[in-house]
């Protein structure tokens, strides 16, 4: 007579199995994005143009300086991997004092294992909240991350999958209201972009790879957050400066980003009565591992220099607007806005 499996037997087998199957998912993902990545790679390289630039000044507005141009010529592959990144985006934001204003309070933060992901992580737990975050691959970026939140005395963990799988969402949320026994604040931030020169470029693999990573992904996860959510918690979408003014070489991913603004504004009004706000920010140029992962390594030298400020931002001169949008302390009648930090009034 075979032996009946007792509940925790049962309970690895089902471990094990939805381990593998996010590994292999998450796998299945970061492959197809290399294709897309490597098809635009072959077209850029046919038709490069020579390119002679005039530089901005520059303009230093905070408390230290940071980066210039020309930054250091250099490429990824997706999905990009900020410890390869040179420099090292400033994500500590050392002159930041922390207050309480997020104490006691939980956050999941998607793309959380790099750029403003991270830094948002690392100024959310120095305002007393525990954090968890949401990543594709970046498994060391992750790790990282984790040690960061940690060293500011708030307790972390890290979830590796696809927020394009609505099952994948709901099973990190679950696991992170398990871990931490509350979520409070969802920040959706992880995305996809690689750049087109012409529509006609744009392969329907492209496309749906950003729809589903940038707008669905957006959904899935506060779909799956919305349970949890108590009166006085807040959603904070990551937009863009591109999902403003629009950019011709990033179809997709503006238009994403437009349709980002879209959904915080009409979340805000619907969540309102039960007392969530719905918030986004959207940043200008910002030194992550999104563009070196996306643009040539000459492009990437440039990166920033057009805008207002003259250089990209780092993500520490981010996070901060995600802490106000964030805490009821700052933002208890902020809702349904998009808050532009661009560097200036045209990005």
């Amino acid at each position: 007579m075979s032996k009946k499996p007792n509940k925790q037997e049962s309970d690895v087998r089902t471990s094990t199995a939805t381990t593998k199957r996010r590994v292999a998912e998450v796998g299945a993902t970061s492959a197809r994005q290399k294709d897309i990545q490597a098809r635009v790679d072959r077209k850029d390289a046919k038709n490069a143009p020579s390119k002679n630039k005039s530089r901005k000044e520059p303009v230093q507005a905070g408390s230290r300086r940071q980066p210039e141009n020309p930054l250091p010529k250099q490429h990824q592959q997706k999905p990009g991997h900020e410890h390869l990144l040179q420099p090292a985006p400033r994500f500590l934001a050392p002159d930041y004092r922390g207050s309480g204003k997020l104490e006691g309070k939980v956050a999941l933060i998607t793309g959380g294992d790099s750029g403003i992901g991270r830094a948002v992580a690392v100024l959310f737990a120095r305002e007393g909240a525990d954090v968890a975050i949401v990543y594709l691959s970046e498994h060391q970026d992750a790790h990282d991350t984790r040690a960061s939140i940690e060293d500011e005395g708030r307790r972390s963990l890290a979830i590796s999958g696809d927020v394009r799988n609505l099952r994948f969402c709901e099973e990190a949320v679950a696991q992170m209201v398990e871990a931490f026994g509350r979520l409070d604040i969802l920040v959706n931030n992880a995305a996809f972009q690689e750049h087109s020169d012409a529509l006609e470029d744009l392969s329907d693999d492209h496309l749906q790879e950003t729809l589903q990573t940038n707008v669905a992904g957006y959904f899935h996860m506060a779909r799956a957050a919305l349970p949890h959510l108590q009166r006085g918690a807040s959603i904070i979408n990551t937009g863009s400066e591109t999902g403003i003014f629009g950019n011709k070489k990033l179809l997709d991913y503006s238009a994403t980003k437009g349709a980002i603004h879209a959904f915080t504004k009409s979340l805000a009004s619907q969540l309102l009565p039960r007392g969530i706000r719905v918030n986004a920010v959207a940043p200008g140029p910002v030194w992550t591992p999104l563009n070196p992962a996306d643009r040539s390594a000459d492009e990437v030298a440039e990166f920033g220099q057009d805008s207002d400020m003259g250089r990209p931002a780092q993500p520490e001169e981010i996070s901060p607007a995600f802490v106000f949008l964030a805490s009821p302390v700052t933002a208890s009648y902020v809702n349904g806005i998009v808050l532009p930090v661009m560097g200036g009034p045209r990005g």
